[in-house]
Formats: C-alpha cells, structure tokens, sequence
C-alpha cells in the first residue's frame, strides 16, 4: 500500500469507529449473506460476537498498517482459524465487496474513488497474506 493509502484507510476508519460496533457488523453480514447465502452456514447462529470480532480485527490490523509485521501472527491466526471454519479462497471475494459496501454506506458522502481504492488496496493486502497461509 502506498503512504497516501494507508492515511485515507486509517483516517475514513476513525470516522466509522464513532458508529457502534454491532451496526457496522450487521450491515456487513446482512450484506454478505443476501448476496451469498449459502456462506451463511459458516457463521454462529447468534451473530453479535461475531460483529465485535469484525470491528476490532479490523480496528488491530488497520492502526498496524504501518508495520503489519507487527500483527503477522494475529493474521497467520486468523487465517488458521478461517481455512478450519471452511473459508476457501473464493469467499475472500464476498467479503471484499460486502466491506466495500459496508464503508461506503457507513462514510455516505464522504466515500470517494481515493477512498475506494484504498480500501481495496488494504483488504487485498491482507487477503492476499491469509490465502497464502491457509
């Protein structure tokens, strides 16, 4: 990612942080799973842990974005831990358009191409490191 990247996926980051946790979560997950159903069977039946995983992985990765040698362990983990729930590499294409969908939804107006291209710049990265690790 490139210096310029990493300060608009931090800054746009922080502003979602101001929105609680379990409404970035569901809009997620409502997103991912009417666009994929059948991915729905990889998730626990109750889903409100599962939105404050999101948010703080996330939340950990991106203030890492940095050094993310800093988190590679916690991303090696979690990898690990995704390749045993049954996630295939395929499924890290859902979820980079629900979370493209989730942010701009969450910054309305203040989404902008710069934006989007960082995100995807960010979420590639890290896909990238947990699909070779799977």
């Amino acid at each position: 990612m490139k210096p310029e990247q990493i300060k608009l996926v931090k800054k746009t980051w922080k502003i979602l942080m101001g929105i609680n946790p379990t409404i970035i979560g569901d809009a997620f997950y409502s997103k991912l799973f009417t666009d994929h159903p059948a991915i729905r069977k990889l998730f626990p039946s109750d889903m409100n842990q599962q939105y404050i995983k999101l948010v703080d992985m996330l939340t950990s990765i991106i203030m890492n974005l940095d050094h993310l040698e800093s988190v590679s362990e916690e991303i090696i983990a979690m990898s690990n831990r995704h390749t045993g729930y049954g996630v295939k590499p395929a499924h890290y294409e859902m979820v980079r358009s629900a979370l493209l969908w989730t942010l701009q939804k969450g910054l309305g107006a203040e989404w902008s191409d710069d934006i989007e291209n960082a995100w995807i710049a960010c979420y590639q990265s890290l896909a990238d490191t947990m699909i070779q690790n799977s």
